[in-house]
């Protein structure tokens, strides 16, 4: 099949000039015939991702187009203003992909409003809210490397589409032949029917009002000196981030010049994920050379910021994605009490995987902590369902370890801008008040104990890749374990029994240690990986990192 598939391609005239030379390079090798075509690329909840190229397991425009025809049936489905939200990263042909969204809706009568230049994941959730559109779409593939592109699709709240809405999207897709099925007009045509409109400025200033209005401590940055190295990692982060930070005040802004404008092929770093060290060594290097308070950093498509802070030594510290959430946890909730804005029953979220040091902190300030499953638009959920109940104020802060942040309702997925203002006002409070981050985060730690939270990875690539993972996840199951390094497991929390979780069923599995350490096994959801993450305690550091890596060592078999 997948070879009858490829000749199929290989024949017709295809419009991307890239195609054709890779589809002719491969001529007679099934293996790599195979890898493009065996299969198609599944459009989840988090929409498509893969590696651009030819073929139906590739990302190119005529999976693109195959998909906005899915989206479109169910567009039309659902009443409203037919309206759809686009917007687009620096990522290789994501513009391209982009307007060849657009043309697909505009063929099936279907609104655009498109921004006129890249455009982070917040902007666009923001746009199908400001516009009431049916969905939105943000062409991205976040932080992966540069051979990939991804398309995310979102429902009209702004959120990242249900599984429900995603699974009968999917079921039009695959009633839709990938080269001939999706009606098309060209980006040009669109336009001039009036189908297609771009966003308006309006909502550009309407989405930075909405940040800027959740200040803690408004005009506190005007006069604090705080000394900036910023980051976009060639990615959409530059205006809108710079904007935001310039009207509260930050003006000592230096920008990394390798990384500043937008470039695809992210030539810096292989991997512009602001997780990793790689991505921030510029800016660590331009922050030493500057004095700088702090350096930041945002991905491609400014969901997730990462940052390093200077510490009272000189040196510089990169700060977990677990550490800058319960820092801007604990520095919202102070500051909210103190000028009087806290609303009543404050409610923060975050997910299963994120530290339990947040639940402390939490209690602390009496604010109610909820945890959801991983994936922004679980948060998103919570939102909505405060919104529902005519309570959307109690909203103050959601986080994932995995370096996303959003503190307010105004978007419904992570959003770099807001978390980079909020990440640069608290350094400048502490900086004011003679105090820093890195102080605050000790006087945490030594307030609630000495929490250690590390991430490991194991990759299983290939089409088989996923099968290793599924038999992985099913030998926990059917042996579970009731020991790990030594420490009895008190207690397995398994995410696919919604009837014990009370959330919906995620292939997730927490062991509660007696020591009350914890250890969570799960399955990446965008790429062909299993993450276990650690919680650990010790009296100090280097305590809790030992404890660490018996735990690591213990688990390395099961993985192998």
């Amino acid at each position: 099949m997948y070879q009858e598939e490829y000749k199929r391609w290989l024949a017709a005239d295809l419009e991307d000039a890239d195609l054709n030379p890779e589809l002719s390079r491969i001529e007679g090798n099934d293996d790599e015939i195979k890898e493009r075509f065996a299969v198609a690329l599944k459009f989840g909840t988090a929409g498509l991702r893969g590696v651009l190229g030819a073929g139906t397991n590739r990302m190119n425009i005529y999976v693109v187009r195959q998909a906005t025809q899915g989206l479109a049936n169910w567009v039309k489905t659902q009443g409203g203003t037919q309206t759809v939200a686009i917007s687009y990263d620096s990522r290789l042909k994501s513009d391209v992909f982009a307007k060849t969204a657009a043309g697909v809706l505009a063929a099936n009568g279907i609104k655009v409003r498109i921004y006129d230049a890249l455009m982070p994941v917040p902007a666009l959730s923001f746009a199908t809210r400001y516009y009431n559109c049916n969905a939105g779409i943000m062409v991205t593939a976040s932080h992966n490397p540069a051979k990939y592109n991804g398309y995310k699709a979102y429902g009209p709240d702004g959120c990242q589409m249900t599984d429900d809405a995603a699974a009968i999207v999917y079921d039009e897709i695959q009633k839709t032949d990938v080269l001939t099925g999706a009606k098309y007009m060209s980006f040009a045509a669109g336009v001039e029917e009036g189908l297609i409109r771009f966003v308006g400025d309006d909502c550009k200033r309407a989405l930075y009002d909405a940040i800027e209005s959740r200040q803690v401590r408004p005009g506190l940055c005007k006069t604090a000196g705080l000394k900036l190295v910023y980051s976009p990692l060639n990615g959409s982060g530059l205006v809108p981030v710079t904007q935001v930070l310039k009207d509260i005040g930050i003006t000592d802004i230096t920008i990394v010049p390798e990384q500043e404008y937008p470039n695809g092929y992210f030539t810096t770093c292989s991997y512009p994920n602001p997780e990793i060290f790689a991505a921030l060594e510029l800016g660590l290097n331009l922050a030493k050379e500057s004095g700088a308070d702090l350096m930041l950093a945002t991905d491609p498509d400014a969901d997730r910021v990462g940052i390093a802070m200077k510490c009272p030594d000189g040196s510089y510290e990169l700060v977990s994605g677990n550490e800058v959430g319960v820092l801007l946890l604990d520095y919202i909730c102070a500051g909210r009490i103190e000028k009087g804005t806290m609303p009543q029953n404050p409610v923060a979220v975050k997910s299963i995987v994120s530290t339990p040091l947040a639940d402390a902190v939490a209690e602390h300030y009496g604010v109610e902590l909820r945890s959801v499953l991983t994936g922004f638009k679980w948060i998103g959920d919570q939102i909505a369902q405060l919104e529902a109940a005519g309570e959307v104020d109690r909203f103050i802060f959601g986080f994932e370890e995995s370096y996303g942040y959003l503190a307010g309702p105004y978007v419904r997925d992570k959003d770099a801008v807001i978390a980079s203002m909020l990440i640069c006002e608290m350094a400048a409070y502490y900086r004011s008040t003679g105090s820093s981050l890195k102080a605050r985060l000790e006087e945490i730690y030594k307030e609630y104990g000495r929490y250690l939270n590390k991430v490991d990875s194991f990759e299983f690539p290939g089409l088989s890749g996923m099968d290793t993972m599924a038999g992985i996840m099913e030998g926990l199951r059917k042996n579970p374990l009731t020991d790990i390094a030594g420490h009895t497991v008190v207690k397995v929390t398994d995410y696919e029994k919604p009837e014990e979780t009370g959330l919906p069923s995620a292939n997730v599995l927490i062991y509660k240690l007696d020591n009350n350490e914890t250890v969570i096994v799960r399955p990446s959801g965008t790429e062909p990986k299993i993450k276990i993450y650690y919680t650990t305690l010790g009296k100090d550091l280097a305590e809790a990192e030992a404890e660490k890596e018996k735990l690591a060592e213990a688990l390395k078999p099961i993985m192998a």
